[in-house]
């Protein structure tokens, strides 16, 4: 019985190469087996590129924050200057005022330095006139006259440079107040800034 089923087998197993059944479950399952290392290998490349997609994601999401605080800092850099606007309106206004101010005074006292210096040129004149009697008291009036047309010249400068000076001081002081308010910007704009 046992032969008999055995060569059962057999004949079957013949049979079906003959017939080509055996072939085609063959080629069959050689086809299921080259569709699973496909789709292995389509796995294992989705896996590979998982990595590269999640670094990405992370770069484009640290861009995306980066311009956010960018805009929240241009918005707070804005605010900033419209709060100081005023400020900075009536610093320059004061500057002028003061400016206006001390050109006025270097005004008047160059001209009053002008008047004392033709009235005493005019004086000279007159002194110079009454006594033409002497040569030698004429060389005496003229060198005292222009000691004194020098010592006007060296005042007239002497104002002058004070003048000068008061300006500077005075740019200098306009100077300090921007370099106060930059300062005040920038410490506003980092104590504004988000953490």
């Amino acid at each position: 019985m046992k032969k008999l089923l055995d060569f059962g087998k057999k004949a079957l197993f013949y049979v079906r190469v003959l017939s080509g059944y055996e072939e085609r479950r063959i080629r069959s399952y050689r086809l299921q087996l080259e569709q699973r290392v496909q789709q292995a290998q389509a796995r294992r490349a989705a896996i590979n590129k998982v990595p590269e997609q999640v670094i990405l994601s992370e770069v484009r999401r640290m861009v995306e924050e980066m311009q956010a605080l960018n805009k929240k800092l241009e918005e707070t850099e804005a605010a900033v200057e419209d709060y100081f606007k005023p400020l900075d309106k009536e610093a320059e206004l004061i500057m002028k005022m003061q400016l206006q101010g001390e050109e006025k005074t270097s005004e008047m006292m160059m001209k009053a330095l002008e008047k004392q210096a033709s009235l005493q040129q005019v004086e000279a004149e007159k002194n110079a006139s009454k006594h033409q009697v002497d040569n030698s008291e004429t060389n005496l009036n003229e060198s005292e006259m222009m000691e004194e047309e020098k010592t006007l010249k060296e005042m007239l400068k002497a104002l002058q440079q004070e003048v000068l000076l008061e300006k500077a001081d005075a740019e200098s002081s306009d100077n300090v107040h921007q370099a106060d308010k930059s300062h005040i910007d920038l410490t506003s704009a980092s104590t504004t800034t988000p953490k």
